[in-house]
């Protein structure tokens, strides 16, 4: 059965729709607890309210966003108690996903990496905006999960991810060493890079447990 050119520009503006509020949920850009008006975002990304609806129904499966009959759909609130449950799942998941990558990463993906790598390596002190180091941190797990080829374990740390940011984002103003945290992908990367995936696996298991780490000690 074939798919419809129809079907199929539905389908890419449910999910171009969908990465741009998933995005702006994980941000923060929407707030926690914030309505989240149909109308308006059909208006904001120039594309029908049907597409926002599916990519809306997509976010609630992710947990960024919360449907009540009657009152409309929310923006989760953000619970500092998830903290130890997604930890629990990325400390095992994370290393998973670069011992994987290290070994089965494609050589275009691995050119991508190095060049994240060296992004990230040339990056200066400690930014007053603290905006573009989360975009960096968002970029990097992205591309590890991606070059991991496992699409099933890629969709469940990308939803992980996504909810350990939102954490961050909401205390980003009381971590001043942000830039640092970001800057230990580069030894990850190179190892990934190098096929090292033992030394890979156990770069991935240690950012996991500093950013727990970080994150409580300010709580």
């Amino acid at each position: 059965m074939t798919t419809t050119a129809p079907a199929l520009a539905y389908s890419s503006l449910a999910e171009q729709a969908y990465q741009v509020l998933r995005d702006r949920l994980v941000m923060l850009d929407i707030a926690p607890g914030a309505p989240i008006n149909e109308a308006q975002l059909a208006a904001d990304l120039g594309i029908g309210r049907t597409p926002i609806r599916e990519s809306l129904k997509k976010l609630e499966l992710d947990h960024l966003v919360v449907s009540y009959p009657r009152r409309g759909t929310f923006a989760t609130q953000v619970d500092i108690t998830d903290l130890a449950a997604i930890s629990e799942m990325r400390h095992v998941l994370e290393p998973l996903a670069a011992r994987r990558a290290a070994t089965v990463a494609r050589a275009d993906v691995r050119a991508e990496l190095a060049e994240k790598a060296r992004q990230i390596g040339s990056m200066g002190d400690e930014p007053e905006d603290k905006r573009p180091l989360m975009e960096y941190d968002i970029d990097v797990h992205r591309l590890i999960y991606r070059a991991a080829e496992n699409p099933h374990l890629e969709e469940t740390l990308v939803r992980l991810d996504n909810l350990a940011t939102r954490i961050w984002c909401l205390v980003l103003e009381r971590l001043p060493w942000v830039s640092e945290h970001i800057k230990e992908h580069v030894t990850l990367l190179e190892a990934i890079v190098a096929k090292d995936a033992d030394r890979a696996a156990a770069l991935a298991a240690s950012h996991v447990e500093h950013f727990e780490e970080a994150i409580r000690a300010v709580l």
